[in-house]
Formats: structure tokens, sequence, C-alpha cells
């Protein structure tokens, strides 16, 4: 996948580090040359440029990019300017990273795909998420293994832990299923409600909007959502 990240500060370093070592193309902005130099080598471009300037950011590869995200950190004003001016260009997907519960707000109502807190997101944390197709989120043990939380792939709608063998065909334990439950209300409103159903079970039950929590392998996690 080919990603943009603007903002080359801890955060945002951190993170194209680790999407491009995980065999993605990076693309690091920052308007400061030091930041810039000092990542040449890590990412697979760097460059140096004012991200609040439509002129200049309208020249990045903005239409063959699947994922821009603004990791400012340090400027409120061009964090919420550069993620506006993203959202007009039309960039298929816009994460951007949140300093405040305001600063939240103001992204909210722009209209990004997700907002970073990476005073307590790691940059492990969203890599995987970023990297991995269907990951809802995950908790890194080590390099090697994980605990993820993924969607059920379609393919596995209304079948039990049993028929899909997930720990002879992949290799990964299913530790619990996550319902996402549909409520309406006594004044006809409708919420969307999630519940873990505990240990899980040979017998139990899959849905297709239902989250799956396993752990095993990195590589065999990969094979899992990777499988057609």
């Amino acid at each position: 996948m080919k990603y943009i990240i603007v903002g080359l500060g801890n955060f945002g370093a951190s993170l194209g580090k680790k999407l491009t070592a995980q065999g993605n193309e990076v693309i690091g902005v920052d308007r400061k040359m030091e930041k810039v130099d000092l990542l040449k080598e890590d990412l697979s471009h760097t460059i140096c440029l004012d991200a609040t300037d439509e002129f200049t950011v309208s020249g990045l590869p903005l239409s063959d990019t699947d994922v821009v995200i603004v990791a400012i950190g340090e400027d409120t004003g061009a964090n919420i300017m550069a993620t506006a001016l993203l959202k007009n260009l039309k960039v298929k997907r816009v994460i951007s990273r949140a300093i405040d519960g305001l600063h939240e707000k103001v992204l909210n109502a722009i209209g990004v795909t997700a907002i970073v807190h990476p005073e307590e997101e790691s940059a492990e944390r969203w890599a995987k998420r970023l990297s991995l197709k269907g990951v809802v989120d995950s908790f890194e043990l080590n390099d090697d293994y994980s605990i993820v939380e993924v969607h059920v792939p379609e393919k596995f709608d209304q079948k039990t832990i049993r028929e899909i063998d997930i720990r002879k065909v992949y290799n990964l334990l299913v530790l619990t299923t996550i319902a996402n439950t549909e409520i309406k209300s006594a004044v006809g409103k409708t919420r969307n409600i999630t519940k873990v159903k505990g240990v899980a079970g040979a017998e139990d039950i899959l849905y297709k909007d239902d989250i799956l929590v396993v752990y095993g392998a990195n590589k065999d996690i990969k094979r899992f959502l990777n499988k057609d």
C-alpha cells in the first residue's frame, strides 16, 4: 500500500519507519529540512514542503495514495489546515492526529476517517491497523506475536468456529468474539452496542458483523486476513 505521512516528529517518524519495514511505500513530508534529511534513508521518499499550502500539496501523488496521515503535533492550526486541505483535495482516506478534545471535535467536523491519539496509542498499533485489512485494534506482545481484533470475513458468516477450524488452518487461537447489535429505543431511535461473548467455544456461531479476537504469529494473522 502507499502512504503519505505529514509531520515527521516522533510519532510520524516511528509510524513511517514501521510501515516501510512492512513493505509499504511511504512518503514522509515535513516543512523542516532537518527532519526530512534525518529520515531519507528510512522511508521510501521524503519531501520538504509546507502542508498548509494548497499549490505544493496538490503536487503530491494524492490520487494513487491509499492513506494520508496528518501527524503534525506541535501546531494545532497547521494540523487542522493541512487536514482540511487534504479533504478538499478528495484524498481517499485521511487520518489525523488530535491534541485535545476541542481539536478532536474540529477534526470530526471536517470529516476525517479516523483520529490518532499518540499519547495513548503506539505507532506499532497503528502500523498494524493500517497495513492489515480488517484489523480493528491490536496489542503487540513482541515483534512476532499479537492479539488482534478483526472483522469476521463474510465467507465465515453463520459458520461455527469448529467449521472454519481457524486453529488448524491458520494456526490462530480464537480468544473471544464481540457481537455488534442494533437496538431500538422506546422513541424509535436505533443505536449499535457491542457485547463480548466470553471465552470462545468450538460451537460458537460467527456473524459477518461480529469481531473476532485472535492470538497468533503476525505472519499467520496476515495470512488469515489476506485469504480470499
